[in-house]
Formats: C-alpha cells, sequence, structure tokens
C-alpha cells in the first residue's frame, strides 16, 4: 500500500476549513494536525485531530498547507521549510509573486524542501489557463475579469487595518480586466469612518482599482462566498488572425482554493527542491494515482 502524504493545515479561517474537508475526501492523504495560533480554542470537528500552535509540534509532516492571511504567508512558510516541511500557500499580490518566489527559493533547496506559492484559483490555476492560451496564440491580449463575487484576499486586507470591526470587499467586474472594488465595513467605536476609508483605498490592495468604502450596520447581512471569471485571449496563431478562446467558471471561492492547494501540495512531493508556481508544475502531477493511467484517460 503506498504511504500517504502527510498534510498539516496551518490556519483553520474560511481556506483552512475548507482545506481540511479536501484533505478528508482524498485517499492519499491523511491530516497531520491543525496549527491554529490559539491552540485551546478548539472547535467541536477538530476535536478529533491534533491541533497546535507550531507545526514543530506536529510529527512526520510532508506538506503544510499555508491557509494563512497573504502577508503572513512568508514567515510561515520559512518557518515550515526549515524544519524539511514542503509548503503549499495562496499568495495573491500578483505584483510581489515574482519576490516571494526569489525569497523562498533559498531556504527550500537549503533544507531539500518544495514550496509552491500563490497556487489558489488566481494565482493559481487561471495562470495555468492564462499560459496555455498564450502558447496558443503567442501574439495578442488576454483579459482577465473577476466576479462579481466575494474577493477573500481583499477582505482580509481591509480587516487588517486600523479601525475596521468587520469587512467584505466585493469585487465587480467592468470588461477588458478593469475592475470596481466595493468594499463594505463595520467601524470600531472612537474611529472616524473618512480615515478609515482613506487607508483602504490607499492600501496596496485596492490603490490601482476604482474603490468605494461604505458602512453598514452588518457585515454578516451582505455575505456570499460565490465569485467567478471569465478570461478571453483574442490573438494570432502563427500568421493566422482572430483566433478567440474564453474560459468562465462561477465558484465558491474558498472550496475552490482549498481543492486547489490540495492538488498542489500533492504535486509539491514529486518536484526538486526548489520554490515554485504553477506554471511551472507538470498539470499531470496535481492527480492522485499513476501517471500512465491519467495520459491514456486524458490525453
Amino acid at each position: 500500500m503506498e504511504k500517504k502524504i502527510r498534510a498539516a493545515v496551518v490556519g483553520y479561517g474560511n481556506i483552512g476549513k475548507y482545506v481540511l474537508e479536501s484533505i478528508q475526501a482524498s485517499p492519499d492523504f491523511e491530516l497531520a494536525g491543525v496549527v491554529r495560533r490559539d491552540a485551546t480554542n478548539v472547535p467541536d470537528e477538530l476535536k478529533k485531530y491534533t491541533v497546535v500552535s507550531s507545526v514543530a509540534q506536529l510529527q512526520d509532516v510532508d506538506v503544510a498547507v499555508l491557509s494563512t492571511p497573504t502577508r503572513s504567508v512568508e514567515k510561515y512558510a520559512k518557518e515550515c521549510l526549515a524544519l524539511g516541511i514542503n509548503t503549499v500557500d495562496s499568495f495573491d499580490i500578483h505584483g510581489q509573486i515574482a519576490d516571494l518566489r526569489k525569497s523562498l527559493d533559498k531556504p527550500a533547496k537549503q533544507h531539500n524542501a518544495v514550496s509552491v506559492i500563490s497556487a489558489g484559483w488566481d494565482p493559481g490555476s487561471d495562470s495555468v489557463v492564462r499560459t496555455l492560451m498564450e502558447a496558443m496564440a503567442p501574439k495578442g491580449l488576454t483579459y482577465t475579469n473577476f466576479g462579481p463575487g466575494m474577493s477573500m484576499g481583499h477582505t482580509v486586507a481591509v480587516k487588517a487595518i486600523d479601525g475596521v470591526k468587520a469587512a467584505l470587499s466585493m469585487t465587480i467586474p467592468l470588461g477588458t480586466g478593469v475592475h470596481r472594488r466595493m468594499v463594505y465595513i463595520e467601524l470600531k467605536d472612537g474611529y472616524k469612518f473618512d480615515e478609515v476609508a482613506k487607508a483602504i483605498k490607499t492600501d496596496d490592495y485596492f490603490a490601482h482599482d476604482e474603490t468605494h468604502v461604505f458602512l453598514v450596520e452588518d457585515v454578516d447581512a451582505l455575505k456570499d462566498m460565490g465569485h467567478g471569471v471569465r478570461m478571453e485571449r483574442k490573438g494570432v496563431s502563427g500568421e493566422t488572425q482572430n483566433q478567440l478562446f474564453s474560459f468562465e467558471m462561477r465558484i465558491n471561492n474558498p472550496a475552490l482554493t482549498a481543492q486547489v492547494l490540495v492538488a498542489v501540495a500533492r504535486a509539491s512531493m514529486k518536484q526538486q527542491p526548489g520554490a515554485y508556481t504553477m506554471i511551472e508544475i507538470p498539470v499531470v502531477d496535481l492527480l492522485p494515482g499513476n501517471r500512465e493511467e491519467w495520459v491514456r484517460k486524458l490525453v
């Protein structure tokens, strides 16, 4: 019997809960444990598992699935890599991905481990689709239109801003890759809305898009985890014009992010030491079982 991949879930928020479900549904995985900042806070669904405050407290971990806010990914990844544990994450600040890959490559190689970064659905699986479109039409333009739906990364970023009690960030596609950010917040006592709204709009997550901030009484009344994407490329194959490709999906945001993370955790076990993005990994490595059987089925 083939040895199962022992995975640790680091962080137990929206994504972490779905990562746990995806691990449970994957026959080639077993849960090594869950890492939480407060390991004494154990909800009923985790009481049958090992819950700790540090991945170092777990035994025989092959890969850590980092279900943490984007801005803490690098810290947690380096801690895991130093222990020789593979990492996967869904870091989603597009302009900083190349720098993170460079930062994690050295410790990964030094400790004979693998780190796959930005492995959600965008960046992540959508990046693979964009790569295929580029190969099929080397000249042309690709537009990625998100939503309408809740952006988890943007929502977490808003929650981290001083004065925000609760938050929801919605992404509205305007076409040709242009988006509007609709941000709904509850305010902590003693803070001025105008000052908090300005801090949100100047944060790197929002500074490059049209952003509107609204004060509401109850953010939870507005939440819907649904999201989506439509990618289009119009370009040239060889010298033939007017090649048009389209890819579209409507999804539950954290559930898909979690499923991609678990698939990439599997793929991490098949790579040489170092840091990677999803476009650098053979897509067949995302799948369980025998490669030859997948070739017969899918090619």
